[in-house]
């Protein structure tokens, strides 16, 4: 089984594979579409990419990707906490308080402002392309003097040395990735969940009030908890949106086939786009 996902190595993307596939091959693709059309061009049997970030929210190229351009189910999803390190090169560890620069991606710059305020108060912060990427730099150029944002994993591919940990302003940050396969994966048995999500695509009827109200009450009355709502442009014109809803449970034969049913009486159009195990790991 070959797992594709969205690269470079040493991404947090990759972090969140190599916890739950332990043993599979792995792919890196350079862009969210790329790693999701891996799997309708046959190169690879599942794919992982980032869904959400609980301080900068959804991940909308994963989300219209999946709504818009193919239809291929989600059959697992994947909750990572975000830990975020300062390191540098082996031959700088010993003075990486008088670094010249810090390299990251602009979120981890972001997520760490407090520490570097405190630590680096006039020291140059550039972003670029990723975590991964300011990792490989610092290794290729200790003459730089410089440290990295990143995770545990770039520490270890690039054989680099963490001066601090945990370096990031919240520590409740978590990323979710969603698992996606046109196989037949039985992804409770890899992950070891029994925890259940369903994920449906509601279009309301056009013009007609209160359809959005009549929506959440066919949920609410059959006390279905929903554990998210968004929504997302049609890309057909200005105020035409569909909503992404997430449910708390495994697609049964009762419940939400019966919100489905009553929501299409309504005039809505419904689409489930998957029900799946949802795994949180553990990084400790």
């Amino acid at each position: 089984m070959k797992v594709g996902y969205l690269g470079p190595k040493a991404t947090f993307t990759e972090l969140a594979v190599s916890k739950v596939f332990q043993g599979f091959e792995l792919e890196p693709f350079s862009t969210i579409p790329e790693s999701i059309d891996a799997i309708a061009d046959q190169k690879v049997n599942l794919a992982v990419v980032p869904v959400e970030n609980a301080l900068e929210g959804s991940v909308n190229i994963t989300l219209d990707y999946l709504t818009h351009v193919v239809d291929i189910p989600i059959v697992g999803e994947i909750t990572l906490p975000i830990k975020q390190h300062l390191m540098v090169h082996p031959d700088n560890k010993d003075h990486w308080q008088s670094v010249s620069k810090v390299f990251s991606h602009s979120h981890a710059i972001a997520q760490c402002h407090k520490f570097l305020h405190n630590h680096f108060k006039g020291v140059p912060i550039e972003s670029i392309a990723s975590t991964a990427a300011a990792a490989k730099m610092i290794m290729e150029q200790p003459e730089l003097n410089a440290a990295a944002i990143a995770n545990e994993l770039a520490a270890k591919e690039y054989g680099l040395t963490i001066v601090q940990k945990d370096i990031h302003d919240f520590h409740f940050n978590h990323t979710s990735f969603f698992v996606l396969s046109e196989q037949d994966l039985d992804f409770a048995e890899i992950s070891g969940s029994s925890h259940y999500k369903t994920t449906l695509m509601v279009t309301l009827p056009s013009d007609q009030a209160g359809a959005l109200h009549q929506v959440l009450s066919a949920f609410a009355w059959r006390k279905l908890n929903l554990s998210k709502i968004e929504s997302r442009p049609m890309k057909t014109g200005i105020g035409n949106y569909f909503f992404i809803i997430d449910l708390e449970m495994k697609l049964d034969e009762v419940l939400i086939p019966g919100a489905i049913a009553e929501l299409e009486a309504l005039g809505c159009g419904v689409k489930v786009l998957g029900s799946y195990p949802s795994v949180t790991v553990n990084l400790d």
